[in-house]
């Protein structure tokens, strides 16, 4: 099983943005390296979610192309996006499968179901046509 690498000062990150978005989804994208079945996340970088509904994301391209650039010039690579749902499940919603489109991809889910309530996350990597859960380590 594949795991994501994830400090806790970026689960901290994902967590206040999902809370302050909410109950819009946020959304960005993760920069990081893989070796072997771990992919360890060195940086979130937030986007504006440019989605008219709020129960949708779009990364704005600016945005990840300024990712892309960051993470090019740290030798890393995108190795995923995040998003929150604010309806408090943290699992791919259909919206989402129908989305992805690389595999390999990394997938973080934030689920909260207000502003003020926990947030709860979950890894999945996309695998052609479906999504497989990642185990989330610190």
């Amino acid at each position: 099983m594949t795991t994501l690498i994830l400090s806790s000062a970026l689960r901290t990150q994902i967590e206040g943005e999902a809370q302050a978005a909410f109950p819009r989804e946020c959304c960005g994208l993760i920069e990081g390296a893989r070796a072997g079945d771990a992919i360890t996340a060195s940086a979130l970088h937030a986007s504006v979610n440019l989605s008219a509904d709020a129960d949708r994301f779009e990364i704005d391209p600016a945005a990840q192309f300024a990712a892309l650039r960051t993470a090019r010039g740290n030798r890393l690579e995108i190795v995923g996006c995040y998003h929150s749902h604010a309806n408090g499940v943290a699992e791919p919603s259909t919206r989402d499968l129908a989305g992805a489109g690389e595999e390999g991809f990394v997938w973080l889910i934030a689920a909260t179901a207000s502003p003020d309530a926990a947030v709860q996350l979950a890894a999945f990597v996309f695998a052609g046509d479906r999504f497989e859960p990642v185990k989330i380590g610190i």
